[in-house]
Protein backbone atom coordinates (compact mmCIF):
# COMPACT_ATOMS: atom_id res chain seq x y z
CA UNK A 1 0.00 0.00 0.00
CA UNK A 2 2.81 2.36 0.61
CA UNK A 3 4.48 1.26 -2.10
CA UNK A 4 1.37 2.49 -4.56
CA UNK A 5 1.42 5.29 -2.49
CA UNK A 6 4.92 6.39 -3.49
CA UNK A 7 4.42 5.45 -6.71
CA UNK A 8 1.66 7.45 -7.56
CA UNK A 9 3.25 10.76 -5.70
CA UNK A 10 6.50 10.07 -8.32
CA UNK A 11 4.15 9.81 -11.17
CA UNK A 12 2.59 12.97 -10.40
CA UNK A 13 5.92 14.45 -9.83
CA UNK A 14 7.15 13.64 -13.24
CA UNK A 15 3.93 14.76 -15.45
CA UNK A 16 3.71 17.92 -13.65
CA UNK A 17 7.05 18.78 -14.38
CA UNK A 18 6.36 17.35 -17.87
CA UNK A 19 3.52 19.54 -18.25
CA UNK A 20 5.62 22.71 -16.37
CA UNK A 21 8.42 21.88 -18.75
CA UNK A 22 6.70 21.91 -21.98
CA UNK A 23 4.28 25.25 -21.58
CA UNK A 24 7.54 27.75 -20.33
CA UNK A 25 8.52 26.26 -23.77
CA UNK A 26 6.04 27.55 -25.71
CA UNK A 27 6.11 30.78 -23.97
CA UNK A 28 8.86 31.73 -24.31
CA UNK A 29 10.01 33.86 -26.99
CA UNK A 30 12.13 32.43 -29.86
CA UNK A 31 15.09 34.34 -30.94
CA UNK A 32 17.20 34.63 -33.81
CA UNK A 33 20.58 33.06 -31.98
CA UNK A 34 21.56 30.03 -34.46
CA UNK A 35 19.82 28.90 -37.62
CA UNK A 36 17.38 26.63 -36.37
CA UNK A 37 15.53 29.10 -34.12
CA UNK A 38 15.96 31.39 -37.28
CA UNK A 39 13.55 29.03 -39.19
CA UNK A 40 11.24 29.26 -36.58
CA UNK A 41 10.46 32.57 -35.80
CA UNK A 42 10.88 33.30 -40.08
CA UNK A 43 7.49 30.94 -39.61
CA UNK A 44 6.21 32.10 -36.71
CA UNK A 45 5.99 35.41 -38.95
CA UNK A 46 2.53 36.18 -40.62
CA UNK A 47 2.48 35.18 -44.42
CA UNK A 48 5.10 32.66 -43.37
CA UNK A 49 3.67 29.66 -41.84
CA UNK A 50 3.95 27.43 -44.53
CA UNK A 51 6.49 28.56 -46.53
CA UNK A 52 9.52 26.17 -47.13
CA UNK A 53 12.67 27.93 -45.99
CA UNK A 54 16.29 27.98 -46.94
CA UNK A 55 19.15 29.85 -44.97
CA UNK A 56 21.62 31.72 -47.25
CA UNK A 57 23.73 33.67 -45.48
CA UNK A 58 23.87 35.13 -42.01
CA UNK A 59 25.67 38.10 -41.33
CA UNK A 60 26.18 40.00 -37.80
CA UNK A 61 27.22 43.43 -38.51
CA UNK A 62 27.32 44.97 -34.40
CA UNK A 63 24.56 44.70 -32.52
CA UNK A 64 22.87 43.50 -36.15
CA UNK A 65 22.14 40.45 -37.45
CA UNK A 66 20.74 40.29 -41.43
CA UNK A 67 19.98 36.56 -42.76
CA UNK A 68 19.16 35.86 -46.65
CA UNK A 69 17.27 33.37 -47.18
CA UNK A 70 14.71 31.34 -49.78
CA UNK A 71 11.13 31.80 -49.06
CA UNK A 72 9.29 28.78 -50.86
CA UNK A 73 12.16 29.96 -53.62
CA UNK A 74 11.63 33.49 -53.20
CA UNK A 75 14.52 35.98 -52.38
CA UNK A 76 13.82 37.09 -48.63
CA UNK A 77 15.78 38.38 -45.82
CA UNK A 78 15.13 39.29 -42.10
CA UNK A 79 16.82 41.28 -39.75
CA UNK A 80 17.51 41.53 -35.81
CA UNK A 81 18.68 43.43 -33.55
CA UNK A 82 20.85 42.33 -30.10
CA UNK A 83 18.81 42.64 -26.91
CA UNK A 84 20.44 43.35 -23.02
CA UNK A 85 20.61 39.60 -22.91
CA UNK A 86 22.58 39.14 -26.08
CA UNK A 87 19.94 37.48 -28.09
CA UNK A 88 18.84 38.22 -31.06
CA UNK A 89 14.88 39.87 -31.60
CA UNK A 90 13.62 40.44 -35.33
CA UNK A 91 12.74 43.35 -36.23
CA UNK A 92 12.36 43.28 -39.75
CA UNK A 93 11.57 40.40 -42.85
CA UNK A 94 10.89 41.16 -46.19
CA UNK A 95 10.23 38.96 -48.98
CA UNK A 96 10.56 39.50 -53.15
CA UNK A 97 7.83 37.21 -54.50
CA UNK A 98 8.36 36.07 -58.33
CA UNK A 99 12.35 37.50 -58.77
CA UNK A 100 15.25 35.31 -58.55
CA UNK A 101 17.69 38.90 -58.35
CA UNK A 102 16.26 40.80 -55.60
CA UNK A 103 18.33 44.27 -53.35
CA UNK A 104 17.79 45.21 -49.83
CA UNK A 105 18.26 48.44 -48.56
CA UNK A 106 19.25 47.42 -44.88
CA UNK A 107 20.27 49.90 -42.16
CA UNK A 108 22.63 48.46 -39.63
CA UNK A 109 22.21 51.78 -37.19
CA UNK A 110 19.39 53.31 -35.17
CA UNK A 111 19.95 55.88 -36.84
CA UNK A 112 18.03 55.84 -40.69
CA UNK A 113 20.87 57.90 -42.10
CA UNK A 114 23.91 55.85 -41.02
CA UNK A 115 25.27 52.87 -41.63
CA UNK A 116 23.84 51.30 -44.93
CA UNK A 117 24.49 48.06 -46.23
CA UNK A 118 22.92 47.13 -49.37
CA UNK A 119 21.73 42.92 -49.69
CA UNK A 120 21.76 41.36 -53.07
CA UNK A 121 19.44 37.69 -52.39
CA UNK A 122 19.42 35.40 -55.54
CA UNK A 123 18.05 32.20 -56.36
CA UNK A 124 19.05 29.09 -58.64
CA UNK A 125 17.04 31.27 -61.71
CA UNK A 126 19.33 34.60 -61.42
CA UNK A 127 20.69 35.51 -65.03
CA UNK A 128 22.36 38.46 -63.94
CA UNK A 129 26.16 38.37 -63.57
CA UNK A 130 26.68 42.12 -62.66
CA UNK A 131 25.52 45.28 -61.26
CA UNK A 132 26.46 48.90 -61.27
CA UNK A 133 24.92 50.21 -58.64
CA UNK A 134 24.85 54.28 -58.84
CA UNK A 135 24.71 55.19 -55.19
CA UNK A 136 24.32 59.08 -54.84
CA UNK A 137 27.60 60.03 -57.08
CA UNK A 138 29.13 57.08 -57.35
CA UNK A 139 29.11 54.01 -59.19
CA UNK A 140 29.80 50.29 -57.25
CA UNK A 141 30.51 47.16 -59.66
CA UNK A 142 29.14 44.17 -58.27
CA UNK A 143 29.95 40.53 -59.73
CA UNK A 144 26.97 37.94 -59.20
CA UNK A 145 26.93 33.95 -58.84
CA UNK A 146 24.37 33.30 -62.29
CA UNK A 147 21.79 30.47 -61.64
CA UNK A 148 22.80 29.90 -57.86
CA UNK A 149 21.33 30.67 -54.80
CA UNK A 150 23.30 33.69 -53.36
CA UNK A 151 23.40 36.39 -50.99
CA UNK A 152 26.08 39.46 -51.14
CA UNK A 153 26.29 42.48 -48.80
CA UNK A 154 27.21 45.53 -50.05
CA UNK A 155 29.03 48.58 -48.40
CA UNK A 156 27.41 51.97 -49.22
CA UNK A 157 29.08 55.14 -49.03
CA UNK A 158 28.15 57.50 -46.46
CA UNK A 159 25.69 60.01 -47.15
CA UNK A 160 25.97 63.67 -46.73
CA UNK A 161 22.44 64.43 -45.76
CA UNK A 162 20.96 61.33 -44.76
CA UNK A 163 19.65 60.13 -48.15
CA UNK A 164 20.01 57.67 -50.86
CA UNK A 165 19.95 57.55 -54.49
CA UNK A 166 20.07 54.49 -56.28
CA UNK A 167 20.39 53.75 -60.00
CA UNK A 168 21.14 49.98 -61.32
CA UNK A 169 21.96 48.68 -64.45
CA UNK A 170 22.36 44.76 -64.90
CA UNK A 171 24.34 42.40 -67.01
CA UNK A 172 24.29 39.03 -68.60
CA UNK A 173 27.23 36.82 -67.93
CA UNK A 174 28.93 37.85 -71.75
CA UNK A 175 28.63 41.94 -70.44
CA UNK A 176 25.14 42.64 -72.44
CA UNK A 177 23.23 45.06 -70.50
CA UNK A 178 19.97 43.51 -69.70
CA UNK A 179 17.92 46.08 -67.42
CA UNK A 180 18.46 49.22 -65.99
CA UNK A 181 15.32 49.81 -64.14
CA UNK A 182 16.04 53.13 -63.17
CA UNK A 183 16.35 54.68 -60.03
CA UNK A 184 15.17 54.69 -56.79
Amino acid sequence: MKKNRIFYICAAAILTAIFVLSFSDRTRPTYGDDRESIEKVIQSIDGYENESIQILEMKDIDDVRVVGFLANNNPAYIQFTKNKEGHYEWRHAERSNGQSFATYLIHVSKEESAAAKFMIVTNQENDIASMELGVNEQVIEQEFPVNQNSVTLMDLPESNDGSYRFHYKYYDAGGTLIGEPGSG
